[in-house]
C-alpha cells in the first residue's frame, strides 16, 4: 500500500468524522496521573475504527489522572484529553484497541464514553502493570458515583 496509500487513507478518513464536534475544554489541573501511552480513541465496539479528528487517534505518552470532574489524558507531542464524568459509560480491561495489541488479555484500561451523539472507546496502556486493576477500580467507581 505504500505511504501514499496510508496518508490517503488517513486523511479521508478525517474527512469523514469532520463533523465531530470539538473535544471539551480541559480543566485547569495539577493532578498527575498514572504514567503510560494514550493509545487511540476508535468507535465504541470496533477497534480498528481508529477517531482521526482532535488527535484522537494520535499515540503519545501520557499520564491519566481521574478526578471527580473526570478524566484527564495529560499527553506528550499531543492535546490533552478531557471525558467529563458525565460521558462516562464504562471501563474494562481488553488485550487490544487500533494500534496496539498487547500478549497479556487486561493489558489496556479501555474507556467507553459518549461525545457529540457518538459513542468511543479510548485505549491507555499503564506503565506498570500493576496499576492497571486500581486504575480501572477508580474509573469504575467515578462512573458509580456519577449514576
Amino acid at each position: 500500500m505504500g505511504w501514499f496509500g496510508m496518508y490517503r487513507g488517513w486523511r479521508n478518513r478525517r474527512r469523514r468524522q469532520a463533523g465531530l464536534a470539538p473535544l471539551p475544554v480541559v480543566p485547569d489541573s495539577k493532578v498527575k496521573g498514572v504514567e503510560g501511552v494514550y493509545v487511540a480513541t476508535t468507535t465504541a465496539g470496533d477497534w480498528m475504527d481508529r477517531i482521526a479528528v482532535h488527535e484522537l487517534g494520535v499515540r503519545s505518552t501520557a499520564d491519566l489522572a481521574v478526578s471527580e470532574a473526570g478524566l484527564i489524558f495529560h499527553r506528550q507531542g499531543a492535546s490533552d484529553v478531557f471525558i467529563p464524568v458525565d460521558h462516562l459509560t464504562g471501563v474494562r480491561t481488553d488485550r487490544g484497541i487500533a494500534g496496539k495489541v498487547t500478549a497479556e488479555a487486561s493489558g489496556l484500561v479501555v474507556v467507553t464514553w459518549t461525545h457529540d451523539g457518538h459513542e468511543l472507546d479510548t485505549g491507555f496502556r499503564p506503565r506498570r502493570k500493576a496499576d492497571t486493576a486500581p486504575l480501572t477500580e477508580s474509573i469504575s467507581t467515578l462512573i458509580g458515583a456519577e449514576s
